[in-house]
């Protein structure tokens, strides 16, 4: 089989990739190593930025999203004594859509399936050939025999544990890692919203975030230790635990119920430098992983996308090859930036084991001063929507 570009990991960054090259007359085929059914089982993000609903937009996968979505102006960020609204809209003119990752894949799966793409799923012992050289190769095992690809670029979109990361060899990488002590317990649950916007909640019992994913649909995370399993949080316990946390007057008008999901995701911050290897470029996790405080997570593999299909198609189309030298210095610009974001949401809204008084001191002060200055608070809302492709 020969094609143009293999890519390597069929979630969003993947599928995404795939359409906007499609579209420009750039042959592609998706490998990737689960079901369809399993792909789109995955919760994940729910927080869409200006910059990632515009490129949904532009793929020709945005008609459920203006339809089904919903804009959101702001968010709050509360403690014991504050509740403080970061007006986006007002601050910087855009807005976030709250719409959720599963369908941003489902509504790329069904775009894909039309353009008649190549999307094989469950393959096995994916290895990645001859990258440094200009006809790189891609075998894999599917329906219990060996295949291989042939192409001219390789796409990595196959998360932290997949095989492109790994594919440059480890005396050439640079990685750069935080790992947090302690990780979120989400809850899934067929409840309306605490909040017609996003409660992002720093209290003495320890960070709370009330989100949603529909009218009908909430989505809602505790700050818990690394220790902990899911079996030891019954719903009582959650719903006990997101009500100490929530402002007042919020937690007496939460509306509980049974979850549909429940589950625990360790934090933590992850940058691998390079992000090309001769053919190969790494998009999404498999190149960097955000503590989902900031919303970035999805977002910031959009933004590689954004990056990468511009390149990919000057490259193949013109044989005008600057885009491709230069993806990788333009994703990590605005890696790092969203690092840095990242990083100082959940420094501000999370209690850490055995800090000291100073350090709660520092969270209080942080949010007296966003409710203060308007400054700080275009600052925080520029970020929360994402900064320019």
């Amino acid at each position: 089989m020969k094609t143009e570009v293999v890519i390597v990991g069929g979630g969003p960054s993947g599928l995404l990739l795939s359409q906007l090259l499609n579209r420009a007359g750039v042959d592609t085929v998706i490998l990737e190593r689960t079901s369809r059914a399993r792909v789109l089982e995955r919760i994940r993000a729910g927080v869409l930025e200006d910059g990632t609903v515009q490129l949904l937009r532009e793929a020709g996968v945005g008609h459920r999203m203006d339809r089904e979505g919903i804009p959101h102006e702001g968010c709050y960020l509360t403690d014991d004594d504050l509740m403080v609204r970061i007006n986006f809209h007002e601050l910087t003119g855009k807005k976030v859509m709250v719409y959720g990752q599963t369908e941003v894949t489902a509504d790329l799966y069904e775009a894909q399936d039309a353009m008649g793409t190549q999307i094989i799923h469950n393959v096995e012992d994916v290895v990645i050939n001859d990258v440094t050289t200009d006809a790189p190769y891609v075998e894999y095992t599917a329906d219990g025999a060996r295949k291989r690809i042939d192409c001219r670029y390789v796409a990595g979109c196959d998360g932290f544990h997949g095989v492109s990361r790994q594919t440059i060899p480890a005396d050439k990488r640079d990685e750069f890692e935080r790992v947090y002590p302690f990780g979120w317990l989400g809850v899934l649950s067929r409840t309306p919203p605490a909040n017609h916007e996003l409660i992002y909640a720093n209290s003495r019992h320890g960070f709370a975030l009330a989100s949603m994913r529909n009218e009908n649909l909430s989505r809602y995370y505790v700050q818990a230790p690394l220790t902990d399993k899911v079996e030891d949080w019954s719903d009582d316990r959650f719903w006990e635990a997101l009500k100490m946390r929530l402002p007042k007057e919020t937690a007496d008008a939460l509306v509980t119920g049974p979850s549909i999901e429940k589950s625990i995701a360790p934090l933590r911050s992850f940058v691998s430098e390079p992000l090309r290897w001769g053919s190969l470029f790494l998009v999404g996790d498999s190149a960097h992983i955000v503590p989902p405080t900031g919303a970035k997570g999805l977002n910031l593999a959009v933004s590689d996308v954004y990056y990468l299909h511009d390149a990919l198609i000057a490259a193949l189309k013109q044989n005008d090859l600057a885009g491709v030298d230069a993806y990788a210095d333009r994703a990590l610009a605005r890696i790092w930036k969203a690092m840095r974001f990242s990083w100082q949401m959940t420094t501000m809204l999370h209690q850490f084991d055995g800090e000291d008084s100073f350090a709660a001191q520092m969270r209080k002060a942080t949010l007296s001063h966003l409710s203060q200055s308007e400054t700080a608070r275009r600052e925080l809302a520029e970020n929360y929507i994402g900064l320019p492709f």
